[in-house]
């Protein structure tokens, strides 16, 4: 025989009208789930002569609900009835919000706005002292501001450099339309497209033996470190081709660009009718540095090879060979690297199985998104 539990602090005595009651609502079922949850713990908890008289541990194991839910029902019927016990309780009254429609927008505002002088950024302190001294609101606390600034998405704390285009530009829209229109041309092996950009690596040795990771210990390398100059890397990457190439320099000079160049006309493509080529507007990225690397023959020939696509000023971003740079810098440049020798060792390895496997970028941006999209960019003809 099971063991009972204490006697109930609230007692449960239903009259007979008030059981059938109960019982016609369980049967037809036509009630909230909450409220014949409800019902069935009075019954069971109901110590009249023909009630079962169960206790709290009883009732919630064979109903599957909390001991608090079969103790607050009790209390809720010897307190206030059997219809506020079958009621759910009425939730409480809120509290008036501290920002409201108008002081929400005023601080949504104020976090947009430059911060005060002697500050680079706004802070949540910041914040919540200018709120106040600005009458927005009486008082508040640096919680409450967070909460109302991550509800509309603001990080005030944060800002970022990007390129930004100008308005209403011709010479943006043309430039940008000409590349999404060599984007858009079907391959052909006799002119390849080809995209050229150029980074740079910080090159930096170890002073201290770094510490190799193991279960719960991620490694450890000593904040020291000792500069090695720099390197200059060309990534040359043909997308429809699943090809790239990083040519690494010592330098980026209008000579080194040039010999890129030579090198992706006659090595890489010697075969080629023409290579379309897609850059952006460095000062060396120009039929210029031909002229100054080669004798002028030698040069023409080089120019003769290429067909000339740039980029627009401010829009360095319709270059594709910035993408492969971005999953370079990530895979491969992301930590120390000591010397240019390495470097290169290192770009070679990671270059190899891309070329494998043949990976390419699926350009999706067309001429016609640009003029649904960006129509800011565009000349408003009357």
């Amino acid at each position: 025989m099971a063991k009972r539990g204490p006697a109930p602090k609230f007692v449960v005595r239903l009259t007979p009208e008030e059981g059938t009651q109960l019982e016609d609502m369980i049967r037809t079922g036509c009630a909230a789930a909450y409220r014949l949850l409800k019902a069935r713990i009075l019954l069971k908890a109901d110590v009249s002569p023909d009630g079962p008289g169960w206790d709290d541990a009883q009732i919630a194991d064979a109903l599957e609900t909390s001991p608090s839910t079969v103790l607050r029902t009790r209390h809720q019927l010897v307190e206030q009835g059997l219809e506020a016990a079958l009621s759910r309780k009425k939730p409480a009254t809120p509290r008036p919000r501290i920002f409201d429609g108008e002081a929400e927008a005023k601080l949504i505002a104020l976090a947009c706005s430059e911060p005060p002088a002697g500050h680079a950024r706004w802070s949540l302190r910041l914040l919540e002292k200018q709120v106040v001294e600005l009458g927005i609101v009486e008082a508040t606390s640096d919680t409450t501001i967070h909460r109302v600034l991550k509800k509309n998405q603001l990080k005030p704390h944060q800002n970022r450099y990007w390129v930004i285009p100008p308005k209403a530009n011709a010479a943006f829209v043309a430039a940008m339309e000409d590349v999404l229109e060599v984007y858009t041309r079907p391959h052909d092996p006799t002119r390849p497209l080809v995209c050229l950009d150029e980074t740079f690596k910080q090159l930096t040795r170890e002073t201290r033996t770094a510490i190799s990771a193991r279960p719960g210990r991620a490694a450890r390398f000593d904040y020291e470190y000792e500069r090695a100059g720099v390197a200059s890397l060309f990534m040359l990457f043909a997308p429809l081709e699943g090809w790239r190439h990083v040519a690494v320099r010592a330098r980026r000079t209008a000579i080194d660009y040039a010999h890129v160049l030579r090198d992706l006309a006659d090595i890489h493509f010697p075969n080629s009718e023409k290579i379309a080529l897609v850059q952006d507007n460095l000062n060396t990225h120009h039929t210029a540095s031909l002229y100054k690397a080669f004798p002028p023959a030698e040069a023409r020939r080089i120019l003769e090879r290429f067909e000339w696509h740039y980029t627009p000023k401010h829009g360095s971003w319709l270059n594709i060979a910035e993408c492969e740079l971005s999953v370079l810098a990530r895979q491969c440049l992301d930590r120390r690297i000591p010397d240019q020798a390495t470097l290169e060792a290192e770009v070679v390895a990671w270059t190899n199985p891309r070329n494998t496997a043949r990976s390419k970028t699926n350009w999706h941006f067309t001429t016609q998104d640009a003029r649904n999209k960006l129509t800011q960019l565009y000349p408003q003809i009357e």
